[in-house]
């Protein structure tokens, strides 16, 4: 399928569906989990799920999780973001799953990136692709499975002494974003910033590690 068939859609675009209440915007693509019941009922969704997609030939990456939960993740390969395409197959599985009796919980959906501060990235990237196995992609370095966390490098215009250099940034649904901080306020963390909100919150454990609980909003 020609590049020229893809309408592109943004992270505002598609919060705007309200028919499609079961997904969420999450770091690139909208993603969802289905709770199926039961285990073999988790796979006879999956593979209504994939015969959807074939049908379509547009395929989703799908994971399976006893007991019974099934996590969805919609992009467009071709083009390397969200699409039309993307929002049409998240209507039909989502019908799918109604039909199956499978629910959704889209809040649960989260994916998780490392980062490193560094004054010289192309120096330190090469190391971290040949000891994770990793393939660069210009921006971050990923697993080529997509199944562990990007690593990217943040450039800094000085050194860094008096924090950390390596932080985990975790990307939620939009709506789920301030219950995620208070709680990690509420388990004995900090909140070092709060200047980017709403695209992310800085936070600290107590020993000064930090993470970011990060989404797609204003950014």
């Amino acid at each position: 399928m020609a590049l020229m068939d893809y309408t592109p859609v943004s992270a505002e675009e598609f919060a705007a569906i309200e028919e499609l209440a079961d997904w969420r915007f999450v770091l690139g693509a909208i993603r969802t989990d289905f709770r199926a019941g039961s285990y073999p009922k988790a796979a006879v969704l999956v593979s209504a799920i994939a015969s959807a997609s074939e049908r379509a030939n547009h395929h989703p990456d799908i994971d399976v999780r006893y007991p019974d939960r099934v996590r969805v993740a919609l992009t467009t390969h071709a083009t390397g973001a969200l699409s039309s395409h993307d929002v049409a197959l998240a209507r039909e599985i989502s019908s799918i799953a109604s039909e199956s009796d499978a629910f959704a919980e889209p809040g649960r959906s989260q994916t998780t990136e490392l980062a490193i501060d560094t004054m010289d990235a192309d120096r330190i990237r090469p190391f971290w692709a040949a000891i994770l196995g990793y393939v660069d992609q210009g921006s971050c370095l990923v697993d080529p499975l997509r199944s562990g966390p990007p690593l990217w490098f943040q450039q800094m215009d000085e050194s860094r002494t008096e924090r950390g250099r390596f932080h985990v940034d975790v990307s939620v649904p939009h709506d789920v974003a301030d219950q995620r901080t208070a709680a990690a306020v509420a388990a004995g963390g900090t909140l070092v910033t709060d200047r980017f909100a709403r695209s992310w919150w800085v936070l600290a454990d107590a020993d000064g590690n930090e993470a970011c609980i990060c989404t797609w909003q204003d950014r």
